[in-house]
């Protein structure tokens, strides 16, 4: 299992458009992939449920992937946080 803790960067926080890059990337690996926002712990497959995560600016959020190809995923998942999901 692997897990990267990171801090939501972009002033609009996720909604639709982070969420979708969110369960594309997430998509295309086979290792289990979540997401937490202090006690919710949701899919990063799921699009309904990270947009119904709430997490706006500042959120801290720990990626945690289980699987084969944990690593890859984790990072994968971890590189749009830092790039602001492309938005900014």
């Amino acid at each position: 299992m692997t897990e990267r803790l990171v801090t939501i960067k972009n002033r609009a926080g996720i909604h639709a458009r982070p969420a979708a890059l969110i369960v594309q990337t997430a998509s295309k690996f086979a290792a289990k992939i979540w997401l937490e926002k202090g006690s919710d712990k949701i899919n990063a497959k799921s699009i309904m449920g990270i947009i119904t995560l709430g997490a706006s600016f500042g959120t801290p959020i720990r990626i945690t992937a289980d699987g084969a190809d944990e690593e890859g995923a984790a990072a994968a998942i971890e590189a749009l946080f830092l790039s602001r999901f492309e938005e900014e």
